[in-house]
């Protein structure tokens, strides 16, 4: 691998239509949904208020600006950002991604939660074979799809445009109208009795929600795949994965290169420049940002201070239990079933965008022993040894859903923390001037790498040294 990108011969293709665009942020959104939309930040703000909602605001901005950056690499190169990392960071960076990948995701909080709330909601004893089960399940689904970008794509948006409309309609129903000011005061840090911060409040499950604010760790780069399977700029000349039963085979290139330095060229990415920001702000960040928030809403309206909702993920029972009793039955019973069934939903991706980016990085680390036409068969050899590890992990006695969410997601807050730096280096260094990071996104990918820097240092010391 050359340690410079290549310019190729390639002209950049003209963007589609932006409601054609719309697809790769349904998955990132997706990723998120189940960690901190779901489940992270309404356990906050049904135990602390909604003082404390702004951090949601804050992580999935940041988000925003780091996903634009993967973006903007692949856009331009049609290869990933671990490629490219690679170029720069040859032995460092492959270990690095596989190890921070592997360990954080290994604790299937997502899928535990998910077969605690269809337990409950239906009756069922909960018991470690149910979310063992369901992560089965997910195995056999990504492993029969014609390619995996497009399982992961229709999965995602069909679980989104079912659950996100019928969650917000609730929350309009019966959040009360004294609840909308409570909301506007945190969204400025003002909660009941403090600013920012309530005293006792768990440090790790805080940056654990600035984490999940979006996808939340490596997910958030693989993006890269979203863009390039999808066919976006030059990730149009660089091939899709094909699922393993599937006879569509394509020529899959892990290396790209730049399109040609005309001026015509650099027109057209900026009109996919303009048109990647619309679908990312209008899928990822805006609906992001507006579930996290309403979901927080009406964990606050329907379980504030409840008893019982200190640990685990009561408080979803509790949410549940008012929604029956100031409604129907039914739609409480509902409300718990799409939410098992988004929580299933965010696992299923999860586990597919942990496995692409463990099998793209082992190939890199050692392209003499792995080729890239063995990716395929890599990603689903990487698929099911996660899913017998989180197996492994329910079989060991670690079954509660809201323990191994958070400590998965300050792993994760550290992570991003690293790969923010990274990711800086890499844009700013490889890519040509005309189409770098501006001093203004570089200065907010600055502020994210202390932002995220600053809690994961601060949270490490509180817990680890009793600071």
């Amino acid at each position: 691998m050359e340690k410079k990108i290549p310019i190729t011969e390639n002209d950049l293709p003209q963007p589609p239509p932006l409601r054609k665009m719309i697809g790769p942020s349904f998955i990132l959104l997706g990723l998120g949904l189940g960690s901190g939309e779901l489940i992270l930040w309404p356990y906050l703000s049904a135990n602390w208020g909604l003082g404390i909602i702004w951090g949601a605001v804050v992580g999935i901005t940041l988000q925003f600006f780091i996903n634009m950056e993967v973006e903007r690499y692949t856009l331009a190169t049609g290869e990933s950002v671990f490629v490219g990392l690679t170029r720069i960071f040859r032995k460092f960076s492959p270990l690095w991604f596989i190890l921070t990948t592997f360990i954080p995701w290994i604790w299937p909080g997502l899928i535990a939660s998910s077969a605690q709330l269809l337990a409950y909601a239906t009756g069922l004893e909960y018991n470690k074979y149910l979310p063992m089960a369901l992560f089965i399940l997910i195995g056999i689904i990504l492993s029969v799809g014609k390619y995996l970008y497009k399982t992961q794509e229709t999965f995602q948006k069909t679980l989104i445009l079912i659950g996100i409309p019928f969650i917000l309609i609730l929350t309009l129903l019966l959040t009360k109208p004294g609840d909308y000011l409570t909301l506007a005061e945190g969204l400025v840090g003002k909660g009941d009795g403090f600013w920012f911060l309530p005293t006792g409040i768990s440090f790790a499950t805080f940056l654990g929600a600035l984490a999940y604010a979006g996808a939340g760790g490596n997910l958030n780069l693989s993006q890269s795949y979203y863009i390039k399977e999808k066919g976006f700029g030059m990730g149009s000349y660089t091939g899709k994965v094909s699922s393993l039963f599937s006879d569509q085979k394509h020529d899959l290139k892990l290396e790209g290169g730049l399109f040609k330095n005309t001026e015509n060229n650099l027109t057209t990415f900026k009109k996919w420049w303009k048109n990647i920001n619309l679908e990312h702000a209008l899928v990822f960040w805006i609906t992001g940002a507006v579930t996290m928030v309403m979901l927080s809403l009406l964990a606050f309206t329907t379980s504030y201070k409840a008893q019982g909702i200190e640990n685990g993920i009561s408080f979803l029972f509790k949410e549940g239990s008012y929604i029956s009793l100031h409604s129907f039955y039914a739609v409480g019973t509902l409300f718990l079933l799409i939410v098992a069934l988004m929580l299933f939903g965010t696992q299923f991706s999860v586990t597919a965008s942990t496995s692409r980016i463990l099998s793209e990085n082992l190939v890199l680390s050692s392209p003499n022993k792995f080729r890239v036409e063995h990716l395929s068969k890599l990603f689903y050899v990487f698929l099911w040894l996660q899913i017998a590890a989180g197996c492994t992990v329910f079989l060991a006695g670690y079954t509660e859903p809201l323990n191994l969410v958070i400590i998965g997601a300050v792993m994760n807050a550290l992570t991003m923390f690293i790969y923010s730096i990274l990711l800086l280096i890499l844009n700013t260094k490889s890519l040509p001037k005309s189409i770098s990071p501006s001093t203004t996104r570089r200065v907010i990918i600055i502020i994210a790498i202390l932002f995220y820097g600053g809690f994961s240092i601060f949270t490490i010391a509180k817990n680890i040294f009793n600071f």
